[in-house]
């Protein structure tokens, strides 16, 4: 071998080796294993992916956080999206105090000729056989009302009872596989825990949300301090946890899950959320459902008094310990149960079966639900005779005595419709086209009107309830322009499913795609 080869031999063996260690003492430094350039995209500088940094601090918030939407996550399912259908006339509700406000239209749209009112709001499934808790007003005065479920499944619904004094309304549907929330103690409930309103806010758009604040206050009622009668029931819980139009009848929930409230009303002279909302007690709710289910109507006895809260004049003229009580002003007659048992004009109430009470609702809950003629022993303050206590045999209120509103869902009729999504359709003509606003090539089927009940109600709109109607272009890619196309085009529905393409005139031309369940012939 001459001497140029083993020189170049050499050289390479060199060359190796220093190659070997380079790659060695780069594992060893953990030096990046490609240069810039060879980087994913070789057009520039590549972002290296940072880790999170470790704040072992903020555990607790993270645990916070994840407590959170564990709740939600466990609570959401029971939660539904109401839409109510009443005539196009006012509503008549319970009277609110100044400045508040009840978050009732969901801002479902309706058309200039259309005389059906439609508005949306929230409610809860309180049981697997499925009974709804939700406002009254939410379905006061309704004809129809229609529940979503977070899992997409839509369902009629019957009215069982609604009570306007009280807010409180009962639904029910024929459902299976639903998931009932837990419902808790409003009474047990203490100013300042964390609690999360879940709802509908602003309608359709906003479904199924979640948002998070504290108890601010119990026991809120009118703000005028007018002297209250024997029938409304106000006793909100007060919170900061942001509640809209929509989010009406949606749980009030508990960092353990359980519902303590029926989200009501707002505090805003704007008509939107400003910082205060107001829920129903759970634990009043609970006992109109009760009474709504069992006898079908909303019985409340009373001891036949006008009442105001004690203020702290009435604790230094009885020398109490604290303020609180209610004081009587008036009777609602000389038949009155109260009247007739001893009690006098100025009495403050103290306690009603030993059981302290401390302002008007808390009195109100604690006889109006009892059943009428039974006795209850209720001590009272008196000028110069101390504390006295009394029996007082209540009696039903008259007014209340009577069935509470329910709606029954009518076995719906034979569609009026020919084909099997329950729609009337009429080809596009030169006249149609020009009065809908539609391109003048426009070609299709014009949907007239929707069957109530129909799957097709909640998917396309038709010119009967709005200005602007859709035009079915297509069904299962084939185009249809006369009823018997339509009719011919829905026997290949997929397992009872069928595409529809549709254009709206205020989709500016673009086609959406709607998938809508046929009806059994």
């Amino acid at each position: 071998m001459s001497n140029h080869t083993r020189n170049w031999l050499k050289l390479s063996v060199l060359v190796g080796l220093s190659f070997t260690l380079g790659l060695f003492f780069a594992g060893l430094l953990d030096l990046p294993r490609t240069s810039l350039a060879q980087q994913e995209g070789g057009g520039g500088p590549a972002i290296v992916q940072v880790d999170a940094p470790r704040i072992p601090a903020a555990k607790p918030l993270a645990d916070l956080s994840a407590a959170y939407s564990a709740v939600a996550e466990a609570v959401r399912p029971s939660v539904v999206f109401i839409q109510s259908e009443r005539p196009d006339q006012p509503v008549v509700t319970r009277g609110l105090p100044p400045g508040f406000e009840i978050p009732r239209r969901g801002g479902v749209p309706r058309g200039e000729e259309d005389p059906i009112e439609r508005s949306s709001g929230s409610g809860f499934v309180v049981s697997a056989d499925g009974y709804i808790l939700t406002n009254h007003h939410v379905i006061d005065g309704a004809s129809r009302v229609r529940v979503l479920l977070l899992d997409g499944r839509s369902f009629d619904a019957d009215i069982v009872g609604s009570d306007k004094d009280t807010d409180v309304g009962v639904l029910k549907i024929d459902a299976t596989g639903l998931t009932p929330a837990a419902l808790g103690s409003s009474d047990a409930a203490r100013v300042g825990e964390w609690v999360l309103a879940i709802g509908n806010p602003l309608g359709a758009g906003l479904t199924f949300s979640v948002t998070q604040g504290i108890i601010s206050a119990k026991g809120r009622g009118p703000l005028d301090g007018a002297d209250r009668n024997n029938r409304a029931i106000a006793d909100f819980i007060q919170t900061d946890a942001a509640i809209n139009r929509g989010n009406s009848g949606g749980p009030l929930v508990n960092v353990r899950g359980e519902v303590i409230g029926i989200n009501s009303a707002i505090a805003s002279y704007t008509g939107f959320f400003a910082g205060y909302a107001f829920a129903v007690p759970i634990d009043l709710a609970r006992n109109v459902m009760n009474q709504v289910i069992r006898n079908g109507r909303v019985v409340r006895s009373a001891l036949g008094i006008t009442v105001k809260d004690a203020d702290a004049d009435d604790a230094v003229y009885f020398g109490l310990d604290s303020i609180g009580g209610v004081r009587i002003s008036d009777f609602s007659g000389d038949d009155s149960p109260a009247k007739r048992a001893g009690l006098q004009r100025g009495d403050v109430i103290l306690t009603v079966e030993g059981r302290p009470v401390r302002y008007t609702a808390q009195l109100q809950q604690a006889i109006a639900f009892r059943d009428p003629g039974s006795t209850v022993k209720v001590e009272v303050a008196r000028a110069g005779g101390g504390v006295k206590e009394f029996a007082v045999r209540i009696v039903a209120i008259p007014d209340e005595a009577a069935p509470a509103v329910a709606v029954r869902r009518e076995p719906k009729p034979a569609p009026a419709a020919t084909n099997r999504l329950g729609i009337t359709v009429e080809p596009l003509t030169a006249v149609s086209i020009r009065q809908y606003g539609l391109p003048n090539n426009s070609k299709g089927l014009l949907v007239r009107s929707i069957q109530n009940g129909s799957p097709a109600e909640d998917r396309l709109i038709p010119a009967d309830r709005s200005p602007i109607a859709d035009v079915i272009t297509e069904v299962e890619g084939k185009s249809v322009r006369t009823e018997e196309d339509l009719k011919a085009a829905l026997k290949d529905a997929r397992n009872g499913v069928v595409t529809l393409t549709v254009t709206n005139p205020d989709g500016g031309g673009v086609s959406r795609i709607e998938r809508v369940r046929v009806m059994n012939k």
